[in-house]
């Protein structure tokens, strides 16, 4: 797998990043053995960049690749990890703290539960309303200094944070939500990240299994998605539809309707690293296929067709969650 460097100022990371996040419940269980050998999977298929934050599974995760890294080796992986979402012990989400003794806290927390001496690139998951940006970044950036994080990340921000926080130090990347039905970032956020030189790791990019190859269903109460928007009763049925056209094309292709969203995300730059949300190894399998997948521009013309800028049905998170999201406002 060919590698992208993250932005004019980030590390050099494999084409596509494998996000870890399904691994902890958040889709409903998931089993250990098959987690731990899909990260396996992953790093042997060239896959250098894992992405986790320190509230999935309230720890789960990092303890998760902390297990897998000890097989493989520190040096050869690249750790994305956010941090500042605040959780019960329920596990509802009551919040985020982003001050700068939060930030130094959270990183010890996050450095202990993974195994490591630095982590390669530490971000908040929100933007913290109480917190100015300027005080985040400066607090991850000191953390730089002190060798115990390599790179500055965002997530879900929108322009005007991004040039705030750029003018206090260099962000490497933005990870944001983007996928064929998820297209908010082309009018201002990606236009703004280029001029900056702030690259993209891009999550969803199946939103959520909604452009999957097969649709499987809500797995149970466990899954958050029985209460996203998209998968609401009437939104979800025309959601379908609208992939069915998507399906088509890919089997013209040779692929399926899973690769060929994947590689339409990978398409629209070599700013862009598409996260691979696969909790299973048949999953990652299958995602991987978009790595060789070239798109013509008849193609890309074609999947647009398929799949219009702003036709999916509801919002990618509920209303409240929306409204925390400074991405959204830009």
């Amino acid at each position: 797998m060919h590698r992208l460097r993250l932005g004019r100022t980030g590390p050099a990371v494999s084409a596509f990043g494998l996000g870890c996040m399904g691994m902890s419940g958040v889709y409903g269980p998931a089993e250990r053995s098959e987690s731990l050998a899909t990260i396996d999977a992953a790093v042997e298929a060239g896959i250098t960049l894992l992405d986790t934050g320190d509230f999935y599974g309230m720890g789960h995760n990092e303890m998760l690749i902390g297990e897998a890294l000890r097989r493989h080796g520190r040096e050869r992986l690249m750790l994305s990890v956010k941090f500042g979402a605040l959780r019960d012990p329920g596990g509802a989400w009551v919040g985020f703290d982003a001050r700068p003794q939060a930030v130094r806290a959270s990183l010890a927390y996050s450095l202990q539960r993974l195994g490591v001496d630095w982590i390669d690139i530490y971000r908040p998951a929100r933007l913290d309303p109480a917190v100015p940006i300027e005080d985040t970044v400066g607090a991850i950036a000191d953390m730089v200094k002190a060798g115990w994080v390599r790179a500055i990340g965002l997530s879900e921000v929108g322009v005007e944070t991004l040039k705030r926080a750029a003018a206090v130090h260099p962000i490497c990347d933005l990870q944001i939500e983007y996928s064929l039905f998820s297209r908010g970032i082309e009018a201002a956020i990606l236009p703004a990240c280029r001029e900056l030189g702030i690259g993209i790791t891009a999550y969803g990019v199946l939103s959520r299994g909604l452009l999957g190859s097969r649709w499987r269903g809500i797995a149970g109460s466990g899954d958050w998605r029985a209460h996203g928007p998209r998968f609401l009763a009437g939104n979800l049925e025309r959601n379908l539809r609208l992939t069915r056209a998507l399906h088509g094309i890919a089997e013209e292709k040779g692929a399926t309707a899973a690769q060929l969203a994947i590689a339409w995300v990978a398409a629209q730059g070599p700013d862009i690293v598409p996260l691979i949300g696969a909790r299973r190894r048949d999953q990652l399998a299958e995602a991987l296929g978009a790595a060789d997948l070239r798109l013509s521009a008849a193609e890309l013309a074609a999947i647009a067709r398929a799949v219009p800028a702003g036709e999916a049905a509801g919002e990618r998170y509920p209303e409240a969650q929306m409204r925390q999201l400074d991405s959204e406002r830009s």
